[in-house]
């Protein structure tokens, strides 16, 4: 953390790039100001698909496509690269000119877990008949996902960090 992104923890983050780069550290991302302005869009990449196909299957109210999207999260969050940042790396990044994605960092892997129990859970709504429980929770999936997409903050990644403080904190205090 440099003396700037201290700085700006003690104002309230009133830099948003400061912030954004506060989110993707959170998330376990070490990269220097250079690296995350050239990742800028294929960091994005994954989650983008992902809301994209989210959305698609929630307005088909498609149990099966829900089920096909947990499973590409049941590969994301317990491998080094997200399915999706694969296509990043062999395809789209030498349309646009972008650098390889780095592998996900451990916390994100485990954000991208929760995010797969929560697509089976709504896939599981979807089939039993429950749409509007499955909507509604769809739609706070989405939300979730547009909300990392656009600005790198990842719920789940922050209640991670919260928690490792926490622990942390309670180990120095015991010993």
């Amino acid at each position: 953390m440099t003396a700037s992104d201290i700085a700006a923890i003690s104002v309230g983050y009133t830099n948003p790039a400061v912030w954004m780069r506060s989110n993707l550290a959170t998330q376990g991302y070490c990269l220097s100001d250079a690296e995350r302005r050239e990742l800028w869009l294929g960091l994005r990449f994954s989650t983008g698909l992902c809301l994209t196909l989210v959305v698609v299957a929630l307005a088909l109210e498609s149990p099966v496509m829900v089920f096909v999207l947990s499973g590409i999260g049941v590969i994301a969050g317990f491998s080094a690269r997200h399915p999706f940042d694969h296509l990043w790396n062999h395809g789209v990044r030498h349309l646009v000119g972008g650098p390889p994605l780095p592998p996900s960092p451990i916390r994100r892997r485990h954000a991208l877990r929760v995010a797969t129990a929560w697509l089976v859970v709504v896939g599981g709504l979807l089939a039993a008949g429950a749409t509007m429980v499955a909507l509604a929770l769809g739609g706070l999936l989405v939300a979730a996902c547009a909300t990392v997409t656009a600005t790198n903050l990842c719920l789940p990644s922050e209640a991670l960090a919260w928690w490792e403080r926490r622990t942390i904190r309670k180990e120095a205090i015991a010993t």
